[in-house]
């Protein structure tokens, strides 16, 4: 069975017996054009199903009212809060968002910067994938004065725009908080040290206990590629399965932190008055589990709003040359995972 048939400019043109140019100018309310001229052409194309070509008219402008987003994995809650305030800036403005999926692969994040370009994005929005070490897919589009941001897991070696939280301080806290609970074998589950955001959390943690006097042990410094609830449970059983288990535990996010909270009460370890456990994003789940898991606040809506607010800003005034980080606020949030002294 055939498809229907396009509807074209060039139709609407032969029906209504005027010119494809005057049909052209008449559907982007063109001043040239009668009202009445304007009134039957809007009419017949609504009628006939017209859409317009938004392709051709991409290649010919050479770009699109599309924002492209390279993202890791679109079912974390930080995630989709992230792309939800990137769609919502983005909306605002009169422009879509394209969403790709790296799944923390490279190779993929590679696939999904090309397709992007090619697709004549207006701008790039990226989160990195874990294992990226290499960032030269990302030049095309500097090349060709594409503006791209990085949210979050972000790099300072492209001149870009940043929009981060202070991760360090974050980290600090988060383990600040439980030597501020008793706790004096806290432990720490990262993801990968490739990532500023793992990274910067490490050395906040580090630095914390170093500012209590408080031994650093290799054994209790744990760095997970995913930081999936699957490695949160690795993680917790090499741990707490040890000859001398922590006390406390820092996890670098929600996932993996909720598991390891799930791991010890089927070990029948008592949280928090055995374990203290912290997390990191403030993920709905955090508030599901029992008990309920102490987390550090991630403002994820407000950075995408920001990284959209500044592929646009950057795209509209192309004379902008200066990369500018913007790092958001976050912090402690207590909740009885770790709550040993009320």
């Amino acid at each position: 069975m055939k498809g229907k048939k396009e509807i074209t400019i060039y139709d609407i043109a032969d029906e209504l017996n005027i010119s494809p140019s005057t049909v052209s100018r008449a559907l982007k309310d063109h001043k040239s054009i009668g009202k009445e001229t304007k009134k039957a052409v809007v009419k017949l194309a609504n009628k006939r199903g017209y859409r317009p070509n938004s392709i051709a008219a991409s290649l010919r402008s050479k770009k699109t009212n599309n924002i492209g987003v390279v993202i890791s994995w679109i079912n974390r809650p930080f995630i989709s809060s992230l792309i939800s305030g990137i769609e919502m800036e983005a909306n605002l403005k009169g422009y879509n968002v394209i969403i790709s999926q790296s799944h923390d692969s490279y190779q993929n994040e590679v696939a999904n910067a090309r397709a992007l370009f090619d697709s004549r994005v207006a701008g790039v929005v990226v989160s990195l994938a874990m294992e990226t070490a290499d960032y030269e897919h990302f030049l095309q589009f500097i090349r060709n004065d594409i503006p791209v941001v990085f949210v979050d897991r972000a790099i300072e070696d492209l001149n870009c725009d940043l929009v981060v939280i202070d991760n360090y301080s974050a980290g600090f806290s988060a383990t600040e908080h439980l030597i501020a609970q008793g706790c004096r074998k806290i432990a720490h589950i990262g993801g990968s040290r490739l990532r500023n955001v793992y990274r910067e959390r490490q050395r906040g943690y580090l630095d914390a206990l170093k500012a209590n006097n408080l031994p650093i042990a290799d054994q209790y410094v744990f760095e997970s590629e995913r930081l999936s609830a699957e490695e949160g449970t690795r993680c917790a059983d090499e741990l707490l399965s040890s000859k001398n288990p922590p006390d406390g535990i820092f996890v670098a996010n929600d996932t993996a932190a909720v598991s390891v909270i799930q791991y010890a009460k089927r070990r029948v370890i008592k949280i928090p008055e055995e374990l203290a456990v912290i997390g990191f994003n403030n993920d709905p789940i955090s508030m599901i589990v029992e008990p309920a898991l102490s987390t550090i606040s991630h403002p994820a809506v407000e950075m995408g709003r920001i990284a959209a607010q500044q592929v646009l800003n950057k795209k509209d005034n192309k004379h902008i040359v200066r990369s500018e980080s913007i790092i958001l606020k976050t912090e402690v949030i207590v909740r009885e995972s770790s709550l040993r002294k009320k």
